[in-house]
């Protein structure tokens, strides 16, 4: 193997760049908070704080020719829009016909990445992980973000006049009254 990278997070980017590494003779190690992969679109009732799920209705608004990976197709029998659990099931099969779980490991936390002191020089990455409670650092000499963005909500406050409750959408199938959803 070549180089050793650094994969954060295990949803559908990330599992990508596992392939994409490997593709290139790149040594992947992904770090996946959670037990699973898919990320956002593995629903979860109650998510940990700072990890984005859809809510359980949700069918995508993109074809599954549109959204599928270009080497690997959506099955015939799958609905040209899918629901959520399909989508998780697709990614799934991804990760399985190109043996991408081996590289993944599930339930560790990436604390902090910073640079390497020689940095200018080797390019290097210290990354800090922690599971089950035992931290552990790992140089690496590239580090891909593949955590998503729909983690953190923005929500513009001063371009909604008035006294407004405002949550995040990822909050919307957890109330009885919504407001505003943004």
């Amino acid at each position: 193997m070549g180089k050793k990278v650094a994969v954060i997070g295990a949803g559908a980017s990330g599992l990508v760049a596992i392939k994409s590494c490997l593709e290139e003779g790149l040594e992947p190690t992904c770090f996946e908070r959670t037990e699973d992969i898919g990320g956002l679109w593995r629903f979860d009732e109650n998510p940990d704080a700072g990890r984005a799920s859809i809510y359980k209705s949700v069918i995508i608004n993109t074809s599954k020719e549109m959204m599928c990976y270009s080497d690997f197709p959506i099955p015939d029998d799958y609905p040209n829009f899918m629901h959520n659990s399909k989508i998780l099931r697709y990614f799934k099969l991804y990760a399985e016909h190109f043996h991408l779980i081996q590289y993944i490991r599930f339930k560790t936390s990436v604390c902090t990445v910073k640079k390497q002191p020689d940095f200018a020089k080797s390019g290097q990455w210290e990354v800090i992980t922690e599971k089950d409670g035992k931290q552990e650092s790992a140089i690496f000499d590239a580090v891909l973000v593949c955590s998503g963005h729909h983690v953190e909500a923005h929500i513009p406050l001063q371009t909604f006049p008035g006294d407004l409750i405002i949550i995040h959408s990822q909050d919307c199938c957890t109330i009885n009254i919504l407001y505003v959803c943004v």
